[in-house]
């Protein structure tokens, strides 16, 4: 008889590709990792990875058995859903992500919605970046994540992953109260070309988004710094060294010496939330994503 806790296991290191990867997916050990794969060859009664370097591989019957692993538990994952759509409360653990501005905006008031309104479920949340946070859903390290991509540049989305709109946010230009454009009631991009950009780091989606949209107005950005957060990069617009883009959500008062200014051809951000599409009769994800729509909601009025 084949476990299914070390099937998971199987399967996690299928997909993160190395022992450390699926130790960090499953919150264990990377000794109980090794453990849970010894014993499960014994099992199996064949070998299921080898040594590939320093690292390990997956056998070919290791193959096999990994993608009959990951059918298994999207069938253990629509019974625990059909069992709790019968059941008709939202019970047990659910796992939710944000990227940091609307873990900040969005889920305070969520999640004390969803404590007040379901006290049998519990929750559990994190930041993380859409390019972090998809790739968790579809392994199942989180039940729901909330993402973003901006009205010009769509983030795409895996098969297999349902969403829901939740918003859509405003982005102004953030500048020093000394800037000559400060007093503006609106500007365009295009005024800003030679002036020096703080922006989010090289590679995330958001700082792509930002040299894609430049580049697509005729300017070539010129980045001088790099921050992840967004209060960082508002320090460094009020120490007098650049423009940033400040989206409104979980933005709170800018700081003393900064002055926003709403672009004259809307900026905006969709935010919206997805889960794994087999999930989708959870009353838990149900309710999680009505406590977000809600959450929205108030942040828009």
């Amino acid at each position: 008889m084949l476990n299914l806790e070390r099937l998971r296991t199987l399967d996690a290191l299928a997909r993160h590709g190395s022992v450390g990867g699926a130790a960090a997916g499953l919150h264990v050990t990377t000794s109980a990792v090794s453990q849970q794969l010894a014993k499960l060859e014994r099992e199996a009664g064949q070998q299921l990875i080898a040594k590939n370097g320093r690292g390990v591989r997956l056998t070919d019957a290791g193959r096999l058995l990994a993608e009959h692993a990951r059918r298994i538990l999207s069938q253990v994952e629509l019974a625990t859903a059909d069992l709790e759509a019968q059941r008709g409360k939202a019970v047990g653990e659910l796992r939710l992500a944000a990227f940091p501005t609307a873990a900040r905006g969005l889920l305070p008031a969520a999640l004390k919605a969803l404590r007040e309104e379901h006290p049998g479920l519990h929750t559990r949340s994190r930041e993380l970046e859409p390019d972090d946070s998809i790739p968790a859903v579809i392994r199942g390290d989180v039940d729901l994540a909330v993402v973003l991509d901006w009205y010009n540049k769509p983030l795409p989305l895996p098969d297999g992953l349902a969403k829901e709109p939740l918003l859509y946010d405003p982005a102004d230009v953030a500048m020093p109260a000394g800037h000559p454009l400060a007093g503006r009631a609106e500007a365009d991009l295009q005024d800003f070309a030679e002036d020096e950009w703080v922006t989010w780091p090289d590679g995330e989606f958001c700082h792509e988004w930002l040299v894609f949209t430049l580049r697509s107005k005729g300017i070539e950005p010129r980045i001088a710094h790099t921050a992840e957060e967004h209060h960082t990069q508002l320090a460094l617009v009020a120490a007098g060294l650049g423009v940033c883009v400040a989206p409104r959500l979980g933005r709170g008062p800018v700081p003393e010496g900064v002055r926003v200014v709403p672009v004259r051809h809307t900026m905006r951000r969709h935010i919206y939330v997805v889960w794994r599409a087999d999930a989708d009769r959870r009353p838990s994800i149900r309710a999680a994503v009505e406590a977000l729509r809600t959450a929205a909601e108030a942040v828009e009025s």
